[in-house]
């Protein structure tokens, strides 16, 4: 087991995964829009062009889309207003439609055309794609890119069990399964 990052008086938090470069968030896209990574930033401030995404607060996936928008306000003036208002807010939140039973949300909602770009993570675009094949993923670039560290905390005196847990998160194979969903090691 690695070190401790943090300790408190009641719990330690170790760092388990690393989220890599350019895997957060993704962009995904309707069949007919060809996207490259540094067009993107101009294809969502088009007018024309339906942007979805999450919903911030209620969905974390919503939060690293807003996050991407104020890093576009960095390389363009007024690019986080025009966001903001223009964003479909289509998954994650209470209010969001459902999909059927047996639907992906993110494949669903890009299936229905109720978007022709979808900022979210990577893991929800390939499982997008791997739903509805016409679907193509598109880099978000490194000037746009938002990342995450990921933790677990164990409270001092939790049972064994709580420590094994995180003790296998460390281990080579679980840090393979991360790696495979696009997660680098601590």
């Amino acid at each position: 087991m690695s070190a401790a990052l943090f300790s408190a008086k009641t719990w330690d938090l170790y760092d388990v995964a690393r989220q890599t470069e350019g895997l957060l968030p993704c962009a995904f896209t309707q069949a007919n829009i060809d996207l490259a990574p540094e067009r993107l930033l101009g294809a969502l401030l088009d007018p024309d062009v339906r942007v979805g995404t999450s919903t911030p607060k209620a969905d974390p996936a919503g939060d690293y889309a807003w996050a991407l928008f104020r890093r576009a306000e960095a390389l363009q003036a007024g690019a986080y207003a025009t966001l903001d208002r223009k964003a479909l807010q289509l998954t994650g939140g209470p209010a969001s439609p459902k999909p059927p039973p047996g639907r992906g949300a993110y494949a669903w909602v890009m299936d229905q055309g109720q978007a022709d770009v979808f900022l979210t993570y990577y893991t929800n675009a390939v499982a997008a794609q791997g739903e509805v094949q016409r679907l193509k993923r598109v880099a978000v670039p490194p000037n746009l890119q938002v990342f995450a560290d990921y933790g677990i905390t164990v409270r001092r005196g939790a049972p064994p069990a709580a420590q094994a847990f995180a003790d296998a998160l460390l281990t080579p194979s679980a840090q393979a399964v991360f790696a495979r969903y696009g997660f680098g090691s601590p």
